[in-house]
């Protein structure tokens, strides 16, 4: 999944949540200048509301993370243009009372498989960042 949490009392607003808890999970000190913008609230299985938030981290190899260990079990990443393979890309269907109830995207990677909220972000953020292609 992606950083992210609670927003606390001393945050501004959701921009200020990602930035603290990107800092806070893998110790990455972004500035509000590398923040994109954020994408459309969406509702979590629990009934939160979630705010993404895009930036832009630069070149991969100049981006030193330290996880948090107590938040994090592991970091990888995806590229976008694997991202953007057909067969990379899926959905699953979920039952309720013995009716399909809702469809959501899942993205493979390997041995990663992306589902849930964090399948619907990165969802988000390719009808953005690739709208042809995607």
């Amino acid at each position: 999944s992606f950083p992210g949490g609670k927003r606390d009392p001393a945050d501004g607003d959701a921009v200020a949540t990602a930035l603290r808890e990107t800092r806070e999970e893998l110790g990455l000190a972004l500035g509000a200048e590398r923040v994109w913008g954020r994408l459309r609230t969406v509702p979590s299985r629990e009934g939160m509301l979630v705010t993404p938030v895009v930036a832009n981290l630069g070149p991969l190899e100049d981006v030193t993370l330290t996880p948090n260990p107590q938040e994090v079990e592991e970091v990888f990443t995806i590229p976008l243009d694997h991202l953007l393979q057909v067969e990379n890309q899926g959905y699953t269907h979920y039952r309720a009372k013995g009716r399909y109830s809702h469809t959501l995207p899942v993205f493979l990677h390997g041995p990663h498989r992306v589902w849930g909220l964090t399948a619907i972000i990165t969802e988000l953020t390719l009808e953005l960042l690739a709208p042809d292609l995607y």
